[in-house]
C-alpha cells in the first residue's frame, strides 16, 4: 500500500460518502461500454473481470457477453455438466447474476443457483465443483463466481472456474475475454438470452443447497471436534460478505463456542471502517478495515474475518492483534505438517514469489519441498488436485490446504477453513497463533516485510514486466552479495511479470500494477527495519537504472 494514510482510515464512514445503490444499478443497465476504450473492455486479471458500472467497466453488456463467451468455451471444451453459480453481497452482483442466468438458460446450460437466493463464497463453488466431479470422467461441472473480492462497494466482478475447480488459466481467460469483446463490438447480436422470469423457470435452472454439503464436510478438513471439546471462544466477522449465512449452521452442527459479531448485509457496507486511503474495502488483511474486530480481541481466544467472497482471511490474536498474512501462513504451515498424519511425507508447500521467506525457512525446518510460483492462485491448482501440495498460500491472505486424508478440499482460496484452522491451532496448542509465531521467529529469525508503490509510466511498466535478470548489474543488495536474480518462478518456470533479487538476509520483488501508474515493491529483511528501508531504496535504484538503460 501507499505510505500516505488518510486521516479517515480506521474510522466509521460518513453516510454522505456511501455509494448510491439505485444510481449504481441504473448505470449497470443504462451505460454502454465502448470496447475501443481500453478501460471499458472485458479484461480478466488474476481474479476475473472487475470494474464499476459508473465507469462503464462492469455493465449489463459485459456480463451478457462474458456469459455467452463462457457458454461457447464450454461447448468447445466439451464441458456439459452442471454449472454452479454464486454471488457475493456487492450491489452489482445481483443484477449480474440475473444477466448471467438469462444467457445460461438460453444456451441450455444446466445451472445450479442458491436455493434461498442467498450468497455463495468462492471456496464453496470450488468445493461444489470438485465434489460433483469426483469419480467422473465425463459430464464434468464448472462454475462462475460473481464477486470483485474485497473491492469497494461500487465495483463488480465476474470469474470463471473450469472443471478443476480453481481460477481459470490464461488459455481460458484469454479466449473468453477476446470473444466477449468481439460480442460487445458486434452489438450483442450473438448473445442468446431469455427474459429473466422465463429463465428462472427454465428446466435447466435448478435451486441447489450450497450450505449443507459444504458445512457437513468441514470436519474432514479441520479438526472441528478439537475446537468443540476445547471450548475455545471464537469471534467471527463476515464483513457483510458471502459467508454471512454459513457461520450459524457451522456453529450449530459442530457445537463450537463462536459468536458472529455482525450478521448485517448492506450493499453500501456502511458498517465498515475506512481503509488506508479513506475508501471502503472489505479487506480482512487491513488493520484499518478490521478496526472493529481488533478492538474486540480481548473478548475471544481467537477471532477472524473474511472478505466479501470469503476466499481471504484475517486472523486476530489476543497476543498480536491482526496478524500479518505472511505471519499466519508461517504458523499454519508449521502446525499443519505436525498435525496431519494422513498427509504423505512427499507432500510439499506452495507459495508465491512475493510471500515471506519465513515460509522458506519453516519449510526447510520441516524437511519438505517448497514450490515457488508467480502471483495468482491458478498456479497452485494442479498441486492441490493431485495432493502433492499440502498447503498453499499467498501474501495477500489467501490459502487452502488438503483434507485430513491428503486429498483435495478446494482448488481456490478458502478463507473459512483458514479461520477455523486458527481456532483449531488455539484449541490444540493452548496458545493463540500470535504466540506461536513469536516462538517460530525466535528460532528462525524475525522478518520485516512491507509492500510499497513507486510511480511508473506505461512504458516503464512494460520494461519492468519484461526485464531480464541479466539487465541487473548490481552485485550487492543492502550491503550483502546478491545471491539470486529471477524473472521466472523457480517452482514452475513461469514469468513472474517483473523481477526478484535476493541476498542472504533480504530480498525484493518489483512488479508493475495492472490498474495504476505505479509498480509494486515487495521487500523483506531478516536484519532490521532500517535494513528493510535500505533494501526498498536500493530496489527503487535498481529499477530506475533499468528504466534509464531502456530509455524509458
Amino acid at each position: 500500500m501507499s505510505s500516505k494514510v488518510s486521516p479517515l482510515a480506521g474510522k466509521p464512514v460518513d453516510p454522505a460518502r456511501l455509494v448510491n445503490v439505485p444510481k449504481l444499478v441504473t448505470a449497470y443497465f443504462s451505460l454502454q461500454p465502448d470496447v475501443a476504450e481500453p478501460s471499458q473492455r472485458v479484461a480478466f486479471g488474476t481474479s476475473g473481470h472487475r470494474g464499476s458500472a459508473f465507469d462503464a467497466a462492469f455493465n449489463e453488456a459485459h456480463i451478457l457477453a462474458i456469459s455467452q463467451a463462457i457458454c461457447n468455451y464450454r461447448r468447445k471444451q466439451g464441458t456439459d455438466g452442471p454449472l454452479f453459480i454464486g454471488k457475493d453481497t456487492h450491489a452489482l452482483s445481483e443484477p449480474a447474476l440475473a444477466s448471467a442466468i438469462e444467457v445460461l438458460a438460453a444456451n441450455g446450460v444446466t445451472t445450479m443457483i442458491d436455493a434461498a437466493g442467498g450468497y455463495t463464497p468462492t471456496p464453496v463453488i470450488s468445493h461444489a465443483i470438485l465434489t460433483y466431479n469426483s469419480g467422473r470422467s465425463a459430464g464434468l461441472a464448472d462454475g462462475i463466481v460473481i464477486t470483485p473480492s474485497h473491492n469497494p462497494p461500487e465495483d463488480g466482478g465476474f470469474k470463471y472456474n473450469p472443471p478443476h475447480g480453481g481460477p481459470a488459466g490464461a488459455d481460458a481467460t484469454d479466449e473468453i475475454q477476446r470473444e466477449a469483446n468481439a460480442i460487445i463490438a458486434a452489438g450483442l447480436k450473438d448473445v442468446r438470452r431469455l427474459p429473466y422470469a422465463k429463465a428462472l423457470k427454465a428446466p435447466e435452472v435448478h435451486k441447489y443447497d450450497f450450505i449443507t454439503p459444504y458445512v457437513a464436510d468441514l470436519g474432514n478438513v479441520v479438526d472441528m471436534e478439537a475446537i468443540r471439546a476445547s471450548g475455545v471462544r471464537i469471534g467471527i466477522d463476515p464483513l457483510g460478505g458471502a459467508a454471512v449465512h454459513y457461520w450459524q449452521p457451522v456453529i450449530e452442527r459442530y457445537g463450537i463456542d463462536a459468536t458472529v459479531i455482525n450478521d448485517a448485509v448492506d450493499p453500501t457496507f456502511r458498517f465498515m471502517t475506512a481503509d488506508w486511503d479513506g475508501k471502503i474495502r472489505m479487506d480482512c488483511s487491513s488493520p484499518y478495515a478490521m478496526a472493529r474486530l481488533i478492538d474486540l480481541r480481548s473478548k475471544f481466544d481467537v477471532a477472524f474475518a473474511n472478505d466479501t467472497d470469503a476466499d481471504r482471511h484475517g486472523i486476530v490474536a489476543p497476543s498480536a492483534g491482526l496478524m500479518n498474512p505472511n505471519h499466519y501462513l508461517t504458523v499454519a504451515i508449521s502446525y499443519l505438517f505436525a498435525h496431519r498424519p494422513g498427509w504423505a511425507a512427499s507432500v510439499g508447500i506452495g507459495k508465491t514469489v512475493v510471500s515471506s521467506s519465513s515460509i522458506d525457512r519453516v519449510t526447510a525446518q520441516l524437511g519438505r519441498k517448497l514450490t515457488e510460483v508467480p502471483v495468482g492462485f491458478k498456479w497452485f491448482v494442479d498441486g492441490l488436485l493431485d495432493g502433492s501440495l499440502g498447503f498453499v498460500g499467498e501474501e495477500s491472505a489467501g490459502g487452502s490446504f488438503l483434507r485430513q486424508n491428503g486429498t483435495a478440499w478446494t482448488t481456490d482460496k478458502d478463507g473459512l477453513i483458514l479461520g477455523l484452522l486458527a481456532a483449531e491451532i488455539t484449541a490444540t496448542t493452548k496458545r493463540d497463533p500470535g504466540h506461536i509465531y513469536d516462538e517460530l521467529t525466535a528460532e528462525l529469525g524475525r522478518p520485516f516485510y512491507e509492500r510499497i508503490d513507486a510511480p511508473a509510466s506505461a512504458r516503464q511498466k512494460d520494461v519492468l514486466k519484461k526485464l531480464s535478470p541479466d539487465a541487473i548489474s548490481q552485485q550487492t543488495l543492502a550491503g550483502e552479495p546478491i545471491t539470486q536474480r529471477l524473472s521466472k518462478a523457480p517452482g514452475n518456470g513461469e514469468a513472474i511479470g517483473g523481477i526478484k533479487v535476493s541476498s542472504k538476509d533480504g530480498w525484493f520483488a518489483a512488479r508493475p500494477s495492472g490498474t495504476e501508474d505505479v509498480y509494486k515493491i515487495y521487500a523483506e529483511s531478516f536484519v532490521s527495519i532500517d535494513h528493510l528501508r535500505q533494501v526498498q531504496q536500493e530496489a527503487q535504484d535498481i529499477v530506475s537504472a533499468a528504466f534509464a538503460a531502456a530509455g524509458a
